[in-house]
């Protein structure tokens, strides 16, 4: 059988590390908002050249509190891409603003900078980008209708840690930046985990004490905040992998290569472009017959996954809060879409008995 994925392998190369540490973590017996969040919030942030990371319980976190956080009127409309995980609108939601979802690049999959100015209107007050699979947007022309119309920028870079645009890393663009480190990211946690980065110190001081019941002094809340800090267990073991980030990143850029050099025409492939460092989070592919082709890979023991098979605007969870439901090109890629093995537990020769049967299908 070639999993989809394998976490406990993926993170077998840590273990001495993660028990050598977790036994002075113990001794230490302090367990929220210690030392190890500070560590990691000061790694990551000197990782992306920003000055502040702001640790938070998971990544639908780190996008809610960035929005609470810009304090915007009540019924904003947020700008989105209309074929995200559902967190990201989840998040718009829950700060009590409202989504308008913008078609994909059918290339790229991520949203159509040109599609992203017609969507404007008065009552526009940020636009929400995601870096989808791994990839970043095309920043320059989307940072460019945000400047004409003066509306901050959120990146949503949960599935792009270490991917670059013009050799500049995702995180690094928005006015807040939100990552996840749920379990299967290229940077992983072993639980739920996430994070904001942010170079306006204005912000990271109100995120902090929204992560932490609103408050900057035990017992005094300045802000009806929330209970979202990073655990120090996770920042711990976030410390650990980090230094490891970009040779995870090669590492799946190098299976990505094998699936762009062998795969038949057959199949649409992740678009591979000059300014863009994918890091391939996901490796995507795309066929008129996913389903049959996903049971025909299966019944071969070769695990895939679907992200994802159902559409926002389709959810039951989505009816009546959405501007619009109609979103064909979204609707083309969830139908057809098939994520590949492509994870660090997987071997140069495992990858390609899944480019054979692919190819034989």
């Amino acid at each position: 059988m070639i999993p989809y994925d394998d976490l406990s392998k993926v993170n077998a190369q840590y273990s001495a590390s993660f028990q050598s540490r977790f036994s002075e973590f113990l001794e230490k017996g302090w367990y929220i908002l210690g030392a190890e969040v500070k560590r990691f919030q000061h790694d990551f942030a000197a990782y992306h050249g920003m000055s502040n990371c702001i640790g938070v319980a998971n990544g639908l976190d780190a996008l809610t509190l960035s929005l609470v956080a810009l304090d915007l009127p009540k019924g904003s409309e947020v700008i989105v891409p209309s074929n995200t995980y559902i967190a990201t609108i989840l998040s718009i939601i829950h700060s009590g603003h409202i989504p308008v979802l913008v078609e994909p690049d059918i290339n790229t999959y991520n949203i159509d900078p040109s599609k992203i100015e017609e969507a404007v209107t008065q009552q526009t007050k940020a636009i929400m980008v995601v870096h989808l699979y791994g990839k970043c947007c095309d920043m320059d022309p989307i940072k460019a209708v945000a400047d004409k119309y003066g509306i901050p920028i959120i990146e949503d870079c949960a599935q792009a840690h270490g991917a670059k645009y013009k050799g500049h890393l995702a995180g690094t663009f928005g006015l807040l930046n939100a990552f996840s480190f749920y379990p299967s990211k290229n940077l992983g946690a072993l639980g739920d985990a996430g994070a904001v980065l942010t170079n306006d110190e204005r912000l990271a001081e109100t995120l902090r004490r929204l992560r932490n019941y609103g408050s900057h002094e035990k017992y005094y809340n300045d802000l009806v905040g929330y209970n979202s800090r990073l655990d120090e267990l996770q920042a711990l073991f976030l410390q650990i992998k980090l230094p490891y980030l970009n040779q995870i990143n090669e590492y799946k850029r190098k299976l990505a290569g094998l699936y762009q050099q062998h795969l038949k025409k057959d199949f649409i492939l992740p678009a591979v472009q000059e300014d863009f460092y994918d890091v391939y989070h996901i490796y995507n592919v795309r066929h008129v017959e996913r389903d049959r082709l996903k049971a025909y890979l299966l019944k071969l023991g070769i695990g895939t996954e679907i992200h994802y098979p159902v559409s926002p605007s389709r959810q039951k969870a989505m009816k009546g809060l959405l501007k619009q439901y109609s979103f064909p090109i979204s609707e083309q890629i969830h139908a057809t879409n098939l994520s590949l093995p492509c994870s660090n537990c997987h071997t140069e020769s495992q990858i390609s008995r899944v480019i054979e049967a692919l190819n034989a299908f």
